[in-house]
């Protein structure tokens, strides 16, 4: 980098001792930093809190060597801010084969690779779903499907302009010495899985790492550093394979009294694990989107109301996550269809934030959409429709302009679902 002043003392009427001290503080700035490009902005942001702002002009000539090495960087950061772009949000579709047949069980359905095909060709082939959706998550099977007509899935989705997306971690694994608490799996072989998936069309990553709370112990410093670290070798594997990866550290919603405040707590110094080793991986924060739990408390404490939901909500995003990164995506985290809508809508409120503050849901959309068809063609359409109606109330709800009714009005926290497996997308 080229700077075109390192001067940073302008002439200011201040006592004799001030000036002293301003003119060491200056010269260890100098010592530590030099004109070091990396480094030029905090050296001028120190500068700016001792003298005030500076006139000398700076101007950037080179990027960062990790920066110039990674030949998808443009391709990264315009992705992630296509995806991340006002009045859109994600489709969470990467259920396991399992999770799956779970679902279609509810409705009477068969868990047979038919009955799964049908389901997502129902889901991305939704007229009208690429006006709301910018992105879809995955799962490997999907990504390779085609359509009842011989379609790819991933060219139905370009085709309404919704970026296809892939899930690319293998799973929980529990963590020795912990009280039930896991890492995530799937570092081994994911470069060669990412070539594969970037090669069939996807353009972004998710990797989900799960961090159980409780009012007490959980998450302990062992599971929250196991999974930071995942989270970061991942992201960084995954834009070296022009991935743009999802971050999903996910503070999980479980039983329990604890309050709405400790949840706060534990997600603020998740997220700061988190980013300092997505710093020390040089992973390109322009180029990533961030997936996290919007703060609730322990499912035995009574629901809040949406709008302490967003002040707790925005507040944690304001101190841990970075400004550079494009888009927080937020999980429905086991919240009813309308509930997850309203809580959107209520962030809106809490602004202007350096960030798009927005939604990546999988129940949240999917639920009543599935009880509609039930595995009916008659019902297709009408499946469709709901599922479309539900994507545009989100919509509304991030753009702040979300008025209701909602196309899936009540419902509570789905209790059950949490007590049998976490909360989910």
């Amino acid at each position: 980098m080229a700077v075109a002043s390192t001067s940073c003392l302008p002439q200011l009427n201040v006592p004799a001792a001030k000036q002293v001290e301003a003119a060491q503080m200056a010269s260890l700035a100098n010592q530590l930093w030099g004109s070091s490009s990396s480094l030029v902005g905090q050296k001028s942001l120190l500068c700016s809190r001792l003298h005030g702002p500076s006139h000398a002009s700076q101007k950037v000539v080179m990027t960062s060597d990790f920066e110039k090495s990674n030949p998808y960087v443009d391709e990264l950061k315009k992705t992630a801010a296509y995806i991340a772009q006002p009045g859109k949000g994600i489709l969470a579709s990467d259920e396991s084969n399992a999770t799956t047949g779970k679902r279609l069980a509810t409705v009477g359905l068969e868990n047979t690779e038919a009955n799964r095909q049908a389901w997502r060709e129902l889901l991305y082939s939704a007229p009208g779903l690429g006006n709301y959706i910018s992105g879809t998550i995955m799962f490997d099977e999907t990504l390779f499907q085609l359509s009842r007509s011989g379609e790819q899935f991933v060219d139905i989705l370009k085709r309404q302009g919704i970026v296809p997306g892939i899930k690319v971690d293998t799973g929980l694994q529990p963590i020795d010495g912990t009280d039930g608490e896991t890492a995530t799996q799937g570092l081994d072989g994911l470069a060669d899985r990412c070539k594969r998936y970037y090669q069939q069309g996807a353009r972004f990553a998710k990797w989900r790492a799960v961090l159980k709370v409780d009012s007490d112990k959980c998450p302990s410093s062992t599971a929250i550093l196991e999974n930071a670290h995942g989270l970061a070798r991942y992201a960084q594997i995954a834009q070296a394979n022009g991935l743009v990866p999802i971050v999903e550290p996910e503070v999980t919603l479980g039983p329990g009294d604890y309050s709405i405040e400790r949840t706060a707590y534990i997600s603020e110094k998740v997220n700061s694990h988190v980013f300092r080793l997505l710093n020390e991986y040089n992973v390109i924060l322009e180029g990533i989107l961030l997936k996290p739990n919007m703060i609730l408390p322990g499912l035995d404490v009574p629901t809040p109301p949406p709008e302490e939901v967003a002040k707790y909500t925005v507040r944690t995003m304001l101190r841990s996550i970075p400004a550079a990164v494009p888009g927080i995506h937020f999980l429905s985290g086991g919240m009813s269809e309308e509930e997850a809508t309203l809580n959107l809508q209520a962030l809106q409120a809490y602004g202007p934030t350096p960030w798009s503050l927005t939604f990546s849901y999988g129940r949240a959309l999917q639920s009543s959409t599935l009880k509609i068809w039930s595995g009916k063609e008659e019902f297709w359409k009408a499946a469709q429709e709901r599922l479309v109606a539900l994507a545009k109330a989100n919509s509304e709800a991030q753009l702040g302009k979300y008025r209701g009714p909602h196309p899936s009005p009540g419902g509570a926290r789905i209790l059950q679902a949490l007590r049998l497996g976490g909360a989910g997308k």
